[in-house]
């Protein structure tokens, strides 16, 4: 009997989070209040369990309750691994607009139009520490250096002691 108690309170507290949800989702908010009203009704009348389970084909309530708590879990996470996907790719296109956003026109320039590395290079040293800058992989590749291959993120990190 205290058990029963205690699952019609946890389920009425599943039933109110449901009604609260049916705004956001109404589909979820309605699937959400059916099982949790069949469960209530289930919880006080056992015997229905039973019931159900042999017109199922299985052999005791408690095993279609468990069932189909299986089945639900499943949507349940289903439903959560398909809205992490559509954040992850909301951040990634949120990332591109920031990165395109603060883009140097720097970056854009022809390799004619810049000074050669060997002009720009000065040893670092304690009152001239080095700034780590990032210069575009397709610089990169147009610089006639060994590795074309640009690396995965798209920019390589240059030391360089200019401070501009």
């Amino acid at each position: 009997m205290i058990a029963q108690f205690i699952l019609t309170a946890l389920l009425l507290g599943v039933a109110l989070y449901a009604w609260q949800e049916h705004r956001r989702s109404p589909v979820v908010g309605t699937l959400s209040m059916v099982a949790a009203t069949t469960a209530i009704y289930l919880v006080w009348a056992p015997s229905h369990a039973s019931d159900l389970a042999e017109f199922a084909g299985v052999g005791r309530g408690v095993d279609l309750i468990i069932y189909i708590w299986v089945v639900i879990s499943l949507l349940v996470l289903l439903n959560l691994h398909l809205k992490l996907r559509v954040q992850l790719e909301l951040i990634t296109a949120l990332a591109r607009q920031i990165a395109i956003a603060n883009a140097s026109p720097a970056a854009n320039t022809s390799l004619a139009d810049r000074p050669s590395r060997a002009d720009e290079y000065q040893p670092a040293t304690s009152s001239n520490p080095p700034i780590i800058t990032a210069i575009p992989a397709k610089s990169r590749a147009d610089s006639g250096s060994a590795n074309h291959s640009p690396p995965s993120s798209g920019v390589i990190a240059n030391a360089s002691a200019t401070n501009g």
